[in-house]
């Protein structure tokens, strides 16, 4: 198991390196009219790759089972092994089985490691950004929105989400100094735009309180933007996935988008494991051709079938056109079944 470990340590090293460098230029690109130190770039490289390593991680499996591979057929360790009684099931048990082991580390420490260092990259640019005057989250008190416009505070709680509407809410505006401005309590505000309507407020002011038919006030949030803001669901732990979601609910909030990425971390090892047979399938059959770049190839070209197999069907789950468990499911199920059946035979190859 040697080899097949310094393969996957020398893969690992190569995608952690070409990642780095691509968010480094990225972050030069960001910070290209804002003057920061270059330590800066390189820190927030570091810490937003491994977020991205977890996403690329079942291709880096298959690279590394192909390298493995082609060390054994390079030294006629393949041989040695068939003739002492070691069949290509038994080669192919242990590395699966050293891929389950990595699989289970991978969502019990990597993943909550990488989540943690997304979330503070996230938390550290945002300071660089618009974005950092706003603020909006989501809790078991409902929806907090902080919001600044002009020389306005705006501090929003709101019960539930129905929609294009916000349920139940209380709104308190600050000056700059944060003095209260006034309070406004609403049933139900329109926010499909910036210019949010409010129906029925009840507006306190000093010792004063008022009553409308309609009010408006502007905000720099709405729906579509209010729904971007939950999307980054890769910096949020296992969980707090499990927290969110319960929140969504009591907030009568959509928690598609937060159960399908807890499937995806449920699915992950099986998802590594196939990926590991899947090369191994393709390596036992073309070991008779010597070209080892044309095996990388191969293994590339079904790196990127798999992945936009997997992306065909996270679209139709989005979409509503089939449930959105069965999205991440239906995909793993099929290459799962795919590599079983074609590992059968693979003592013959």
């Amino acid at each position: 198991m040697n080899i097949f470990f310094k393969s996957f340590l020398y893969v690992v090293f190569v995608v952690f390196s070409l990642v780095f460098i691509i968010n480094l230029l990225t972050e030069l690109e960001f910070f290209r009219d804002i003057e920061v130190g270059i330590f800066l770039t390189l820190y927030l490289s570091l810490i937003n790759s491994p977020s991205m390593i977890f996403e690329i991680f079942p291709f880096i499996l298959l690279i590394t089972a192909q390298l493995f591979y082609i060390k054994l057929f390079n030294n006629d360790e393949i041989k040695i092994f068939k003739y002492s009684g070691l069949k290509n099931s038994k080669i192919l048990i242990i590395i699966s089985l050293f891929t389950l082991i990595i699989g289970a580390a991978t969502i019990s420490i990597f993943y909550n490691a990488s989540s943690n260092l997304k979330n503070f990259y996230l938390e550290l640019k945002s300071n660089y950004t618009e974005d950092g005057k706003y603020l909006a989250v989501i809790n078991k008190n409902g929806l907090w929105i902080r919001d600044k416009v002009g020389d306005k505070i705006l501090i929003v709680n709101s019960s539930k989400i129905d929609e294009n509407f916000l349920v139940d809410t209380f709104i308190t505006e600050f000056n700059t100094n944060y003095e209260v401005i006034r309070n406004i309590k609403s049933e139900k505000i329109n926010i499909q735009t910036n210019e949010w309507i409010i129906y029925k407020p009840k507006i306190y002011k000093k010792n004063s309180k008022q009553e409308s038919d309609q009010i408006s006030i502007y905000s720099n949030f709405n729906d579509k933007r209010i729904n971007s803001l939950f999307s980054n669901l890769s910096s949020l732990s296992f969980l707090e996935l499990i927290e969110l979601k319960n929140n969504y609910k009591m907030l009568n909030y959509s928690t598609i988008d937060i159960d399908v990425q807890i499937h995806k971390i449920m699915s992950y090892p099986l998802y590594l494991l196939v990926m590991t047979i899947l090369s191994s399938i393709v390596m036992l059959n073309s070991k008779k051709y010597k070209s080892n770049t044309l095996k990388i190839s191969v293994g590339l070209f079904l790196c990127v079938i798999i992945y936009y197999f997997n992306n065909l069907f996270n679209v139709l789950g989005s979409t509503g056109k089939i449930n959105h468990i069965l999205s991440v499911w239906i995909p793993l199920i099929f290459l799962t079944s795919i590599s079983m059946l074609a590992s059968l035979k693979i003592n013959e190859k």
